[in-house]
């Protein structure tokens, strides 16, 4: 009891202070090997942390009209200008941020986990469930994600839910088709022949020695794919199969200053701005990832 009391004083502060010592160098470590990785993982955190705080950041309310300043150009007052009802652009782009990065998300978590697991149970049981797996897996990247989405929204109808399910669908085949051959490489190795020779479970196999090594393919995974659902997201806003006014999301944004009969820069632009951030900032810092978690590159980057 006093031990535990102990730990949570003085010395759990300082072991708290030497995790963070230790990341901290980890990632300096990182920024050298991969400044440009370490840029937009920065970038990432930017616009994380803007999207989360976003009622405290943001100027003003992203939903009450001001029709004062309708189509206003970027001022002082107004940094990204004002839309067509008065309000402020920036705040929407904030507010839309987190809509936009929530559903990327989450929809690449649920797509690229479950796809990781279908991946790792075809590859390690092999035989007619594989071969029958990729099948239908060659049968759903067939058809371009952005189709296929579409499809699912005009089936599902448009909610923030049927958004990320959709999207998620479309991220399945991906995470199984790398996570089946990593899977289908380990099992191979020694250990896991050892494992096997133990008596256990085709499942405790899978679970305790196959599993663990998939961790950094699917890290990579999700940060580049993450990028590519931010992508697919603002597409479907752009054609109206998004999420439903007044709710704001940078492809929305775009789709409603695309279907005005006059055309204004700032309303363009600046969304257009933060889609192409989010997407390079993924993408970059998931090439990062890859350079760093490689292990063929693991005696080079030492």
């Amino acid at each position: 009891m006093k031990s535990a009391l102990k730990t949570t004083g003085s010395d759990g502060f300082t072991y708290l202070w030497a995790v963070v010592k230790r990341n901290a160098v980890s990632f300096r470590g990182f920024a050298r090997r991969s400044p440009v990785a370490a840029f937009w993982m920065v970038m990432i955190l930017f616009l994380v942390f803007m999207s989360i705080a976003a009622p405290v950041v943001s100027p003003q309310d992203p939903y009450i009209p001001d029709f004062s300043k309708v189509t206003n150009s970027p001022s002082t007052e107004n940094f990204f200008g004002t839309d067509f009802l008065g309000r402020d652009q920036l705040t929407r782009i904030i507010y839309g941020g987190r809509t936009s990065l929530f559903i990327g998300l989450i929809s690449v978590l649920v797509g690229v986990g479950v796809g990781s697991l279908w991946g790792l149970v075809s590859g390690y049981l092999g035989g007619k469930f594989d071969l029958i797996s990729q099948r239908l897996l060659e049968i759903l990247m067939a058809i371009p994600g952005l189709i296929l989405a579409m499809i699912l929204m005009f089936i599902l109808g448009a909610s923030v839910w049927t958004l990320i399910v959709a999207i998620a669908f479309t991220r399945l085949a991906f995470g199984a088709r790398v996570i089946r051959a990593v899977s289908l490489s380990v099992r191979e190795t020694a250990y896991v022949e050892a494992a096997r020779s133990t008596g256990a479970s085709y499942w405790r196999v899978m679970l305790f020695h196959v599993a663990p090594q998939t961790f950094a393919p699917f890290l990579v995974l999700v940060t580049t794919n993450i990028g590519i659902a931010i992508l697919i997201e603002a597409s479907l806003g752009f054609i109206g199969l998004g999420i439903a006014p007044p709710t704001p999301t940078w492809g929305s944004m775009l789709g409603e200053a695309a279907s005005n009969l006059e055309p204004f820069w700032w309303l363009v632009f600046f969304p257009g701005l933060f889609i192409t951030l989010a997407v390079l900032a993924f993408n970059l810092a998931g090439a990062g990832l890859q350079d760093v978690l490689d292990p063929r590159n693991r005696g080079t980057l030492e």
